[in-house]
């Protein structure tokens, strides 16, 4: 048994929809990955008395479910939810040491989605102190010694671990793409406001971004269908059939958002490209986000301002249990005043219309960049860099991350699309195909 073996939901949920696998037996296999590997890795929050609720819920699905051909998409598919989202059952400590009674609130409508379609809460996921900087204990299964990103961790840990199919995550920066990319596994953020943001506690509003952490572009596609209410299947059907006719053209954000990431990890892009270029892609060029120091530097005041908002009614009372760099950046977000705010937000639009009209411009279906600037750093101190993500999460348009096929230091590499805003089911159609592609 390895300790990275990440499982897709695709072929999971049908054998259980057929029954020609028991929902015992996956929670069974389940329960002894997590056994063997989980004191390691540290992907959940301690729960005590998991197996047997595990077991028992899994035996009443069987009992409301018992003809196979009645079966919801998510029939017995185990799914995380990390610990900034309300669950029934499970308290919600947002990776902090502040009281849980603060966060009490009803299920947040995600949740309540993956569960209304079959699917088995494993449990909660570790998240950085309320999905920032400051990292939990979680280690990256592909390699103990290095992190496995954040604000996400235990999401993209678990998944990449075999414990889960799919994972609840979060992007405010890049809390979704990098941890994928670092521990080998994909990650889907929608359009911004896609995904209904109820029943989690908040980062910075109009930067949060619910999301998923799946094994494979099709468990990605399976839960956005899901938990986006407004998913066009038929929209989705459709551009498959597109693509599988016609690969997606790419576009490649050439400048000095590009040069952002290492030497060794531009390397490995550009023989990703290669490589898709040979199977059949247009990969095009163009100058892009020249000015993404400033983007960067918008998008943290942005950050800063609204999580001081949020945390207006907490924060005093509770200083002595905050972590030094989240009282950082709420100290920083009290002193932006409205109007610096109010510029900032403005530039997330104007940034989402250059990059949607650069691919129009240009005769492009999607950005394609790295989901990293380098492969997982050594070390828990640290959960990497997310500057390659944060353009397209400041614009809020629709990314999804997939392994490149690549390694830098024995690790994986991510690829990064980046789809026009409200382009969500083309960009999960596209990701079957790039997917297909790469690790062909």
């Amino acid at each position: 048994m390895n300790r990275a073996e990440p499982e897709g939901i695709a072929g999971a949920a049908a054998r259980a929809r057929r029954g020609g696998t028991s929902l015992g037996a996956r929670v069974e296999l389940a329960l002894a990955r997590m056994e063997a590997f989980e004191p390691e890795i540290l992907a959940l929050l301690p729960e005590p008395g998991r197996a047997d609720r595990l077991r028992a819920e899994a035996a009443a699905l069987e009992r409301r479910w018992p003809d196979p051909a009645a079966r919801p998409p998510l029939f017995g598919c185990l799914v995380g939810v990390k610990d900034i989202f309300s669950a029934d059952g499970f308290e919600t400590r947002a990776g902090s040491r502040l009281p849980p009674e603060l966060f009490r609130m009803p299920e947040a409508s995600a949740t309540r989605a993956l569960k209304a379609a079959g699917a088995l809460v494993l449990g909660k996921t570790v998240s950085t102190e309320f999905a920032y900087f400051a990292p939990g204990p979680t280690r990256n299964p592909r390699d103990l010694s290095r992190t496995p990103g954040g604000s996400s961790s235990g999401s993209a840990a678990a998944v990449a671990a075999g414990f889960c199919e799919l994972a609840l995550g979060t992007q405010t920066i890049g809390s979704i793409s990098r941890p994928a990319a670092f521990c080998g596994v994909s990650g889907w953020k929608p359009t911004h406001g896609r995904v209904a943001a109820d029943g989690l506690v908040p980062f910075a509003p109009s930067l949060d971004h619910v999301g998923l952490i799946g094994a494979d572009a099709a468990t990605l596609a399976a839960g956005a269908a899901l938990i986006d209410t407004g998913w066009d299947a038929e929209a989705f059907s459709r551009s498959v059939r597109r693509f599988e006719a016609t690969p997606p053209v790419l576009l490649v954000p050439d400048g000095p958002y590009l040069a952002q990431a290492e030497a060794a990890a531009l390397e490995a892009f550009e023989r990703s490209l290669l490589r898709l270029a040979d199977r059949g892609f247009r990969v095009l060029r163009v100058k892009a986000m020249v000015d993404v120091a400033e983007v960067n530097a918008r998008h943290r005041r942005i950050a800063a301002a609204e999580m001081a908002a949020t945390h207006a009614s907490w924060f005093d009372a509770h200083r002595a249990l905050y972590h030094a760099r989240t009282i950082d950046l709420i100290e920083r977000g009290r002193a932006i005043r409205a109007d610096e705010l109010a510029a900032d937000r403005a530039g997330q639009d104007r940034l989402r219309a250059e990059l949607d009209a650069a691919l129009v411009l240009a005769g492009a279906d999607f950005w394609i960049s790295p989901s990293a600037p380098g492969p997982a750093p050594r070390g828990l101190e640290s959960t990497g860099d997310p500057v390659m993500n944060l353009p397209w999460t400041h614009a809020g348009v629709p990314t999804i991350a997939l392994p490149s096929g690549e390694k830098l230091e024995g690790m994986p590499l991510g690829l990064q699309a980046a789809g026009r805003s409200g382009a969500d089911e083309e960009l999960a159609a596209a990701a079957e195909v790039l997917e297909s592609a790469l690790v062909r």
